[in-house]
């Protein structure tokens, strides 16, 4: 667990943004990502940073990386042999880069928790048309593959006790067939109301897209 004051962190920067609550498997090949793990396994608490790569790529370096993130925990891993790892970590709350620090060997930054910062709140009938407008253009995508969807609570995880309005969130954003930028606008959004609207603004986008192609 990170909390409010700096403190630093491996970091494993991709090309992919992860929100909390998701499930992350990797394959650790690179020579420095297998001492990243090492350091973390002999840690009380087998933990790093994952940030977006705006530009580059994660093999080899030189990545320009975005500075919000989440915390990743190691929840299995298994030695391949070679200096070669297979993870499955679960992503935890969301933190802010505040400095990097010199890769060596890996990437390293100051971090701190970033919680939701206060703002208007998400009313339950907001968080029921969000559901509504996913669950049309889930039908939609599913209606020109002719295909069948599973039920409300599964296509959408309605039946899950939700901690609080943000892990909702979250877990409506993973569910959503969005690229790497409207994620990371979402796990970016400062508060709860703004990730609502990002949200939408992105199911919105996807559903304009979906129609184009249907209508071509």
């Amino acid at each position: 667990m990170v909390g409010p004051d700096r403190v630093a962190l491996a970091m494993f920067p991709l090309e992919s943004a992860l929100l909390p609550g998701e499930d992350l498997p990797l394959r650790i090949f690179e020579p420095r990502y297998a001492a990243l793990v090492q350091d973390c396994l002999r840690s009380a608490e087998p933990q790093f940073g994952v940030v977006l790569i705006s530009r580059g790529r994660e093999v080899g370096g030189g990545e320009v990386r975005c500075d919000i993130g989440a915390l990743a925990r190691i929840a299995e891993c298994i030695e391949t042999g070679g200096g070669r790892y297979v993870l499955r970590c679960r992503v935890g709350e969301r933190i802010r880069v505040c400095d990097w620090l010199p890769d060596d060997p890996y990437p390293r930054a100051m971090v701190q928790a970033w919680p939701d910062e206060p703002g208007p709140a998400v009313r339950a009938e907001q968080l029921r048309e969000l559901e509504d407008q996913l669950l049309a253009l889930f039908e939609r995508i599913a209606a020109a593959r002719g295909a069948r969807l599973p039920d409300r609570d599964v296509l959408l995880g309605t039946g899950e006790a939700a901690a609080d309005t943000a892990t909702r969130l979250y877990s409506l954003a993973s569910r959503v067939p969005m690229g790497p930028a409207d994620r990371y606008k979402i796990l970016a959004a400062p508060s709860a109301a703004q990730r609502l609207s990002a949200l939408r603004d992105a199911v919105e986008s996807i559903a304009a897209v979906v129609e184009f192609q249907l209508s071509e």
